[in-house]
């Protein structure tokens, strides 16, 4: 009788395990299918490598702007003497986690840090086309590179470990600023606080980044039409002080169309689908 009640208990606690992790693997899972063509675009499209080249050109270009004597004498004389930084976003701005991202879709599991923090640790994403002789070309004017990004400060080494294996110069502690915590632990999102800490002692020639929060924080949590309206009153500085680089695999873009809410993957498909501007 003992024996029966053991195995009826243990057959009990087997199924509600099996329930419960059931349960867990359904959580996990996440309906990434629409993200395919955009990843295949970062990866497979030449017109993505052109995009990439022409950002990067535009940057060259402006840099032998300011450094042309001629132009220099324009800046007011408290500007002229300061020494020069580019400040530049990491991720689908100069290093291409595509891979990263294309996995996630063949797992069908949303992003996840234990993920995302194993990806960094492997060290192996490439160089967005283009940005190491940039970026390198400025390092040898005497530019400072700044690295702005919101990885955690976790992932700090390896993310320096991966810009020098893609190629890049100067890669240390002083000019890679990741995302720090508050007083209560919470993640500082904004960029505007190191954006400030690196203007403090440099003249920023430019910014560069795939998301329009990596340049200023008027663009931060607005509306997909405040966007739109923030983007045209700047429209002059587009190539010029700030230079974007395309990636729609993901970003603040899709976050503003569903309104920053936290969505079922059903619900953000449906606002996907009513988002579309149709004939």
């Amino acid at each position: 009788m003992r024996s029966y009640r053991r195995t009826k208990i243990l057959v009990l606690a087997t199924a509600l395990a099996l329930a419960a992790n059931t349960g867990a693997q359904q959580q996990t899972k996440a309906d990434s299918e629409y993200q395919i063509g955009a990843t295949l675009y970062m990866q497979k499209a030449a017109e993505y490598r052109a995009l990439a080249y022409q950002a990067f050109n535009l940057a060259r270009w402006q840099l032998d702007n300011d450094l042309d004597k001629k132009n220099i004498k324009r800046l007011p004389k408290s500007e002229r003497t300061r020494p020069r930084a580019i400040i530049v976003d990491i991720d689908e701005t100069v290093l291409d986690n595509s891979p990263a991202q294309a996995e996630q879709i063949k797992k069908n599991i949303p992003f996840n840090l234990n993920d995302w923090y194993a990806w960094g640790e492997m060290r192996k994403a490439k160089s967005i086309p283009g940005s190491v002789d940039v970026l390198n070309y400025a390092v040898s004017r005497g530019v400072k590179v700044f690295y702005v990004s919101n990885r955690d400060e976790v992932q700090k080494q390896a993310t320096i470990d991966n810009l020098k294996k893609a190629g890049f110069a100067d890669v240390g502690i002083d000019n890679v600023l990741l995302r720090q915590k508050d007083d209560k632990g919470q993640n500082i999102s904004t960029k505007t606080p190191r954006r400030e800490f690196v203007a403090h002692k440099y003249r920023i020639v430019f910014l560069m980044g795939d998301n329009l929060d990596d340049f200023s924080d008027v663009f931060e949590r607005k509306s997909v039409a405040d966007r739109f309206g923030e983007t045209d009153k700047v429209k002059t500085d587009w190539g010029k002080r700030w230079i974007v680089l395309p990636t729609a695999m993901y970003g603040t873009w899709e976050n503003a169309i569903y309104e920053y809410g936290r969505l079922t993957d059903e619900q953000k498909k449906e606002i996907r689908s009513k988002a579309m501007e149709l004939p």
